[in-house]
């Protein structure tokens, strides 16, 4: 059974898949700018840095249009964009096929795409410009400007920080949120609802979701006296010339160069009929921009706070790209082998095969995009991928491929098979009753009537079940709308639809007699009981 922790939703697919269980990490004192000791002859930094030189980039480099055509030649994804920076230069942009197959107009370098989860790299920079105001800390509490924010526990609520959020650390179980998002709640409902989830290992567990950062951002946001959107227009966007970087999915929509997200349907590629909306989750998930744009970001990480007169300070940004919790999985699957992956505040921070730091994130939406950005620090060097189809691993498997010959000189493994499993085996139709016939000997329900009513729920709302058309008809949130098919006795079945569900997602509802009203597809962590 495929379950919600293995979807794409808008979420995350770590580039190094080899992390152990996370465990709680307090961020270290900064250092002053001078207190990192030099490199020695030890260091596996300087033998990893001295195999990267201006051939094995310009190598890989060289390779990226050959990489481009024979992943799109592979998955079929409709257009890509590149971008590279190195030494402070834009050294490579460019776009491949089209933004719209209805349409057949080109990508170009300047062709905006949704970024998906990126956008939580870019909003922490967001937050670092705002530590340099002096509008808060990475270790202001959440609620001091945002006091109606609040999680089940009081005192994790009084203590909660924003770099708590921006690491995924505050207990909240993966993806928190995202299933209130999906049937129709704004920003304001879903932040109001988190206060009935369960909270598990605060500070002392990594459960990577899109609600989290976006309480973060709206507290920033607050502190500011400004939107989120105008915030981050205003402290990143502007500064950098990133004319054509939002916050707001309606500029997306409104911009002529605009690449369409597009997804398979009966293997079959098509521009995606209702395009993926992520306001309510915009910090996380909501921008949109172009490589052009994103090499100029890009550029700025990777000065990290150089310079005279530095858009971001260095003692703002390094927090966030410095593992400040690690990532991975249960220990009962974890080897001894395995490196450790390590989240900062809003990046991936990673350590490649060679030795050298890796900064990186990735973004997805099953309704047409697959975004990544991979930044080696060390070597001042950055590729940033942008594709219009559904997230299947593309954008991660060409730009593990340029990172290993600009390392090395040649690839290391076949990324973009390696990629396109992991996203193959997540979309995976859901349920348990996915693919199944409905029973020869199947009982029948009882008699329609006897299952109307309303079902209670603290963090969903009310679930309504109603006859209609000889029919029952669910109604859950502002948007959840599905018919009810008889399956056996009182176990029906619905198909959920949109960004969260894969495609063939089959769920049960289950009435029981002493009341209550389980749906399967929402009941992952024992949240999808209803009572009447």
């Amino acid at each position: 059974m495929s379950t919600r922790a293995t979807r794409i939703a808008a979420g995350l697919i770590p580039v190094l898949l080899l992390a152990p269980l996370a465990s709680g990490c307090t961020p270290d004192a900064l250092p002053a700018a001078d207190a990192s000791p030099a490199p020695v002859a030890t260091d596996p930094r300087v033998d990893a840095l001295a195999s990267v030189t201006d051939a094995t980039i310009d190598a890989a480099v060289a390779d990226i249009d050959a990489s481009v055509r024979a992943a799109m030649d592979a998955t079929g994804t409709p257009g890509v964009a590149v971008a590279v920076v190195h030494g402070g230069e834009t050294v490579f942009a460019r776009g491949y096929g089209v933004r719209n197959l209805d349409t057949a107009e080109p990508v170009d370098e300047n062709t905006v795409f949704a970024m998906a989860s990126v956008s939580k790299s870019i909003g922490a920079t967001v937050v670092a410009r705002a530590i340099d105001e002096g509008l808060i800390t990475w270790d202001t509490p959440v609620q001091k400007n945002l006091p109606s924010f609040a999680l089940s526990d009081p005192w994790v609520s009084e203590n909660l920080t924003i770099a708590d959020l921006y690491a995924h650390r505050s207990g909240l179980y993966e993806h928190a949120g995202d299933d209130l998002e999906e049937i129709g709640y704004d920003r304001a409902a879903v932040l109001q609802r988190l206060r009935a989830v369960p909270l598990e290992g605060f500070r002392s567990t990594y459960a990577y979701g899109n609600f989290d950062i976006t309480a973060a951002a709206e507290s920033v946001a607050a502190a500011a006296g400004e939107d989120w959107a105008d915030l981050s227009e205003r402290l990143i966007y502007g500064p950098l010339g990133m004319d054509d970087t939002s916050s707001r999915f309606d500029d997306l929509a409104g911009r002529e160069n605009r690449a369409m997200g597009h997804q398979r349907v009966d293997g079959t590629w098509l521009v995606t009929p209702e395009q993926r909306r992520p306001d309510a989750q915009s910090p996380a998930g909501g921008v949109s921009s172009s490589v052009t744009d994103m090499a100029r970001w890009m550029t700025m990480v990777l000065a990290a706070g150089a310079g005279d007169d530095p858009l971001v300070s260095r003692a703002a940004l390094l927090p966030a790209v410095t593992p400040q919790i690690m990532t991975g999985r249960d220990p009962a699957q974890s080897t001894m082998d395995q490196r450790a992956g390590f989240y900062g505040y809003g990046f991936n921070v990673t350590t490649t095969a060679g030795g050298l730091v890796d900064v990186n994130h990735s973004g997805a939406f099953r309704l047409g995009t697959g975004t990544t950005v991979k930044m080696l620090p060390a070597a001042d060097l950055g590729i940033v991928v942008l594709s219009d189809g559904e997230a299947n691993g593309v954008a991660e498997g060409i730009a593990g491929r340029f990172a290993d010959i600009a390392q090395y000189g040649a690839p290391r493994q076949d990324w973009l098979a390696l990629y396109m499993n992991v996203f193959a085996q997540m979309a995976q139709p859901m349920g348990e009753l996915a693919g199944e016939e409905r029973p020869a000997d199947a009982a029948p329900p009882a008699a329609l009537e006897d299952y109307a009513g309303v079902y209670r729920n603290d963090y969903f709302g009310d679930a309504t079940v109603r006859v209609q058309d000889g029919a029952l008809q669910l109604a859950l949130g502002p948007t959840g709308r599905w018919t009810l098919s008889p399956w056996d006795g009182d176990v029906f079945t619905f198909a959920p639809t949109g960004e969260n569900a894969t495609e063939g997602t089959v769920s049960q509802a289950t009435f029981g007699a002493d009341g209550t009203l389980v749906l399967e597809y929402f009941d992952e962590h024992g949240m999808g009981t209803f009572r009447r």
